[in-house]
């Protein structure tokens, strides 16, 4: 399962279908992979031999203790959405005009001074809209204004239209020798219809007239970047990440983008998990036909589908269903339970509890199911053949 955003961790949201599972097939085996596409619950999804907890800025600039992870391979392990995310903030504080990524930079920082060197960053969940400056600024580059003056405060949406030119001269001496491995889904460009304002902002606190700002301020630092990195970044693939850190890290440090999910379930040995599975349960928050865009729920369906493994959908909300079956899903629920206020259906307790339920009420279908294809009548049989092994 992935993270019910605003709601539930991965990790818990996993434990309430398990429980389902439990509640309906007592005697089944059932393995649980919390994961993550590179937003919110990446160290939960990693395998870690450590955290390093520091302090650092959070987007609003206030301090913050928050964390990273280090894992079998000495390689950082980054969760964009734990330093800078939008659930760090309220509603009332929502506001990419003024929010950024310095406490990125900060983080980055502390991990080269104890010697790493090799990082696998997850860009999603950002509250920010400042294309990476605060990051920049925090590993030491200098934001200069169009009469040459060097601009003192952090770096946020509102200075994106007011940098004119960023001097690299005292950027960190240790980045040279590290490498960036940027894991996102998101394959946005920096500005346009489709880039970092239009897209992402609106959630982020930003309203019409902000968004068309902070698309032009986009536009205006895409020129100023490929100033320095003397190559165009502002149209690649996932430039518009996290509101413009994944422009910063391919213009500044030469990153590797890679695919969130893809990352994450190697990283779990997810193809040799699957061996001998009846079945995949998955889950967010929401289900459309962006699921089916790269999504964890897709990355998991295309795994199983290898191995015709049937993967059911569990979300808090679902539209086009009919999308969702043609996309391969055998079955897509919504979990909940009847009319509810919106502020209800988000506490943990009630979401945990309508996953159990829809879990449970999934597994007694299947299971009459394959009692049924087995000739098996009675209506409270537990144990039972379902092609594959006796559960």
């Amino acid at each position: 399962m992935d993270a019910f955003k605003g709601c539930l961790t991965a990790q818990q949201a996993c434990q309430a279908v398990a429980q389902g599972i439990q509640d309906a097939l007592p005697q089944t085996p059932t393995v649980t992979l919390p994961v993550s596409d590179g937003g919110e619950g990446l160290l939960e999804a990693c395998t870690l031999t450590q955290r390093r907890y520091l302090q650092a800025e959070n987007p609003r600039q206030e301090t913050i203790s928050t964390c990273y992870g280090i894992d079998e391979d000495n390689r950082v392990i980054i969760e964009t959405a734990r330093i800078i995310g939008l659930p760090l903030l309220d509603e009332t504080q929502r506001n990419p005009w003024l929010t950024s990524s310095y406490g990125i930079g900060e983080v980055i920082a502390d991990a080269l001074e104890r010697g790493y060197r090799d990082f696998a960053i997850g860009l999603g969940g950002s509250a920010t809209t400042d294309a990476g400056l605060g990051m920049l600024q925090a590993l030491g580059c200098r934001l200069y204004d169009k009469q040459g003056r060097e601009i003192d405060e952090h770096g946020c949406g509102r200075l994106l239209a007011r940098v004119a030119y960023i001097d690299t001269s005292c950027i960190h001496p240790l980045l040279g020798q590290a490498r960036f491995t940027i894991i996102c889904d998101v394959t946005n460009p920096l500005y346009g219809k489709q880039g970092a304002a239009y897209v992402f902002a609106p959630q982020k606190g930003a309203g019409p007239k902000m968004v068309e700002d902070l698309d032009q301020g986009l536009q205006h630092i895409a020129s100023v970047m490929e100033h320095n990195a003397g190559r165009q970044v502002a149209s690649l693939p996932g430039a518009g990440a996290a509101g413009g850190l994944g422009a910063a890290f391919m213009a500044f440090m030469q990153a590797e983008l890679v695919s969130g999910i893809g990352y994450v379930l190697n990283r779990l040995h997810f193809r040799q998990q699957l061996e001998g599975a009846d079945f995949v349960i998955t889950g967010e928050g929401r289900s459309d036909r962006q699921t089916l865009m790269g999504k964890v729920p897709q990355g998991i369906l295309q795994l199983a589908k290898e191995r015709g493994i049937p993967v059911f959908l569990l979300s808090g909300a679902v539209t086009d269903i009919d999308a969702l079956n043609e996309g391969g899903f055998c079955g897509v629920f919504s979990i909940a339970q009847g009319p509810d206020t919106l502020a209800h259906a988000l506490q943990a307790d009630t979401a945990i509890e309508h996953l159990r339920l829809t879990a449970r009420q999934l597994c007694r279908t299947y299971a009459a199911s394959c009692r049924r294809l087995n000739g098996q009548t009675a209506p409270h049989t537990r144990t039972f053949q379902t092609g594959r092994r006796t559960l």
